[in-house]
């Protein structure tokens, strides 16, 4: 007979497996979803009043930012009233807003459409940000499968130290220790992302280094919810049933175990979402990578709120929907279940 599949007790993964409250199951299934983009919507405009409400506490404001040596008093006068920067932040940031919905994102404080600036540099970050999430849920879920098949043995005390140093990294020590080892010491690979015509990397193997240096802390992260998903799967009823009936290890696994995890995993992908976007600031900057981590860097520097709003709603937008499509698989496995 075979024997468990996991040894204690539920993991990392018990919180996001909960049955939701009460008006999660009484609404229905187009109100629910409609409720849960409600909801999301809400969270990104709030964000995106905070950016506008950080920017304009910060010291300086875009006009000095960008004005040219020997301007006077009168022609940064006349620059912060064609920014707008005389209005109150309230009436600015209201009227930003009423062009969202059109996909107006504004003027920078040089003069250029936001939306022109962002062309280019958002589907780089974009690319390696979805290479970056695949890359950390294939090697989360095949750790964290190969743990379980080995519970409190010596490959899962490995993956488990493995995962949470990883995951305890920053990104920027995660670079330099990439950029030692494959770059200065091997040679393998490309110390910089160099640009080609398009503006996109010049070549695949620039894409290597930061696409690692994003992804292994968060193969680490979801590896440990994962695991833990899986452990909570493994005290449930039909599993312990599985397993008495003599299944194969892997097939109660496949079958019987990962279904059961994927709403802790869809949040878990969605949490790292926001993680990668947040973390590729960094990550580019360090590799030369044209991505909108320079653009939002220059942004601050420039106190230019239109820009800085810009990035943040972009990404906001993206990560918004990741989280609303882990809500919603959440809510239909769980519905499912009597």
């Amino acid at each position: 007979m075979a024997g468990p599949l996991i040894q204690g007790t539920p993991g990392d993964g018990a919180t996001a497996l909960k049955a939701p409250p009460g008006p999660a199951r009484i609404l229905p299934g187009a109100g629910r979803a409609a409720a849960l983009a409600a909801r999301r919507l809400l969270m990104l405009l709030l964000l995106l009043a905070a950016v506008f409400a950080a920017i304009e506490v910060l010291p300086g404001d875009a006009a000095r930012s960008v004005s040219e040596r020997g301007e006077s008093a009168a022609d940064l006068a006349a620059r912060r009233a064609a920014l707008g920067l005389d209005r109150p932040v309230a009436a600015r940031f209201r009227d930003w807003m009423t062009g969202l919905p059109t996909g107006d994102l504004g003027t920078t404080a040089r003069g250029q459409k936001v939306t022109d600036v962002l062309a280019g540099p958002f589907p780089n970050t974009l690319l390696l940000g979805v290479l970056a999430l695949l890359l950390s849920v294939i090697g989360a879920l095949a750790l964290g499968s190969w743990a379980t098949l080995r519970p409190g043995g010596r490959i899962d005390r490995i993956i488990a130290v493995a995962a949470t140093a990883a995951f305890a990294l920053p990104e920027f020590v995660v670079s330099v220790a990439l950029l030692l080892l494959l770059s200065q010491w091997t040679g393998w690979l490309p110390a910089v992302t160099l640009t080609g015509p398009d503006g996109a990397p010049a070549s695949w193997d620039m894409l290597v280094l930061p696409l690692l240096a994003l992804a292994i802390p968060q193969i680490g992260w979801n590896t440990r919810i994962v695991r833990g998903a899986l452990a909570d799967q493994a005290a449930l009823p039909h599993v312990q049933a599985a397993i008495l009936d003599g299944l194969p290890r892997r097939r109660v696994l496949t079958h019987h175990m990962l279904p059961g995890a994927l709403p802790a995993v869809a949040v878990s992908t969605a949490t790292s979402a926001g993680m990668l976007l947040g973390g590729a600031v960094v990550v580019e900057t360090l590799f030369n990578y044209p991505g909108i981590g320079a653009v939002l860097a220059t942004a601050i520097t420039d106190r230019d709120t239109p820009l800085v709003a810009g990035v943040v709603a972009a990404t906001g937008a993206t990560v918004s929907v990741l989280l609303l499509l882990a809500d919603l698989i959440r809510d239909r496995v769980l519905g499912a279940r009597p």
